[in-house]
């Protein structure tokens, strides 16, 4: 087994990350997991959280309001509908994300709804772990 893994971060505006890393902390839907150099195949989506990147050049930590992660024994690609450096994150960013929830949970309804208050509280929560408070919730 290789000591180091491909990781790769995407967003649609950008290439946020492709360095080498031996360790990926994801936030998924389904829980937090690690992909690590040997991983068995699996493809999950991604809640809103912070992946964390351990490797040989340090840590690094990216903010994901949601997406995808494939992950297989040589690497972990994240395909993430909005990422940026923790360290970019201000409480103006999170705001207008959680106003654009706020926008579509309005016009939605059903199970859609229901996702999207999910999101919302998952929001709140990444808000509480960045130690940005979040307003706008309703």
């Amino acid at each position: 087994m290789a000591d180091t893994m491909q990781f790769d971060l995407v967003s649609p505006e950008r290439s946020l990350a492709s360095i080498a890393a031996t360790a990926v902390k994801l936030p998924g839907t389904e829980g937090d997991m690690t992909a690590m150099p040997g991983h068995a195949p699996v493809i999950t989506t991604l809640r809103p959280g912070v992946v964390r990147v351990e490797g040989p050049e340090g840590e690094a930590e990216f903010m994901v309001t949601g997406g995808f992660a494939e992950i297989n024994a040589a690497g972990t690609s994240v395909l993430a509908e909005r990422a940026m450096p923790v360290s970019e994150v201000t409480s103006e960013i999170l705001d207008e994300i959680v106003a654009e929830n706020a926008r579509a949970r309005e016009a939605a309804s059903g199970d859609e709804h229901d996702m999207l208050s999910k999101v919302a509280a998952e929001l709140v929560a990444l808000g509480e772990e960045l130690g940005i408070s979040v307003k706008g919730i309703g």
